[in-house]
């Protein structure tokens, strides 16, 4: 029976190496996929809050589909199901082109859209309705409102959900594991596979894990507080 021996693996260069990948792939995956899930997040918001029916239910019916069903099997029917009917042209360029990243990205992007878009909604629905007839009283029009008025408003509201939501994103990118994308937890369990070190190598990525979302949480704290009117009257 093996001891305990966390020098097997963070003295190995090659070990080491695979894990510095994973964690560069794991950014890339969950910075990328953050930038799609909130440009999408606006554009769904701006739908929700136009006065047409029809948008309104796309809108409903995208958000209920992307917080009922698992994440997992959302990627999961990208990557084997959607991948699979693409027409072959497309289909050889994404597989040149890291497919796996991809439909990570794509599918987490989607997924965290939906989170997204009803944080900004709740935060703008909390913004006082006399500030938009503030703003039009001091000469603003609708489109200009709601960009420096109540947007900003909404964004400082919703700050909390949203960094709780980013950080379920960057641990959510693990996910892609399934698909083989080779992130973090693909590294590990690469490395369990050629060391044999099970506790070892799953007790670094725990704590790579854990100290890169401490990391999230604190900065997102430190925003919130930054965003916190009090808290600037202060400074």
């Amino acid at each position: 029976m093996k001891g305990f021996e966390l020098a097997a693996i963070l003295g190995n260069p090659e070990y080491v190496a695979m894990l510095l990948h994973g964690i560069e792939m794991t950014f890339i995956i969950a910075v990328c996929s953050w930038t799609l899930a909130m440009t999408l997040a606006v554009i769904l918001l701006a739908v929700r809050f136009s006065p047409g029916r029809i948008g309104n239910a796309v809108v409903a019916a995208y958000v209920s589909y992307h917080r009922n069903v698992p994440t997992l099997v959302q990627l999961m029917l990208w990557y084997f199901g959607i991948y699979t009917i693409l027409p072959s042209g497309l289909a050889d360029w994404l597989s040149a082109h890291s497919a796996e990243m991809i439909f990570a990205v794509v599918g987490l992007g989607l997924c965290q859209a939906a989170y997204f878009s009803e944080d900004l909604r709740s935060g703008l629905r909390s913004v006082n309705p006399g500030q938009m007839e503030a703003a039009r009283a001091l000469g603003h029009g609708y489109l200009s409102a709601m960009r420096f008025v109540l947007i900003p408003q909404g964004v400082r509201n919703a700050l909390p959900a949203l960094v709780n939501h980013s950080v379920s994103l960057f641990k959510n990118s693990s996910l892609a594991i399934v698909i083989g994308a080779p992130e973090l937890t693909h590294a590990v369990k690469e490395i369990e596979n050629l060391s044999f070190r099970t506790f070892e190598i799953y007790l670094v990525g725990t704590v790579l894990y854990l100290f890169f979302t401490l990391i999230i949480m604190a900065a997102g704290a430190y925003l919130t507080w930054r965003a916190d009117p009090a808290n600037g009257a202060r400074r």
